[in-house]
């Protein structure tokens, strides 16, 4: 089994910052992408950021500037630091990941996390 499990959200003021956290962990071998989505009541989940296993990252336009993901490979976490917030950035945000649970497995799989809910007021 494989659990992804996010932390740091909360409300927070226009203007201020936030710092989430994810966790992997389970019957993991390596891990290749890790990213974070949001979804906004009435909206899609859409991307806000991911991070290959090589480092290459790739952000959504609206927090380019604002938003950076990074990650420790050491502890299967991945972080995105969350500057500048707006009332727009406000939504559930959701990490995800592509995991090769063993080494003999050619293919990743991918998970979810259960979400944790960033409000930034006005």
């Amino acid at each position: 089994q494989v659990q992804l499990v996010e932390s740091g959200g909360g409300l927070v003021q226009a203007g201020g910052s936030l710092r989430l956290s994810c966790a992997a962990s389970g019957s993991i071998f390596s891990i290749n992408r890790m990213g974070w989505y949001r979804q906004a009541p009435g909206k899609q989940r859409e991307l806000v950021a991911t991070m290959s296993s090589s480092g290459r990252t790739n952000y959504a336009d609206s927090v380019k500037g604002r938003f950076t993901i990074s990650r420790d490979y050491a502890k299967n976490t991945v972080y995105l630091q969350m500057d500048s917030l707006s009332p727009e950035d406000t939504a559930v945000y959701f990490c995800d990941a592509d995991i090769i649970r063993k080494e003999r497995d050619s293919n990743a799989f991918h998970y979810w996390g259960q979400g944790t809910q960033v409000t930034v007021s006005s």
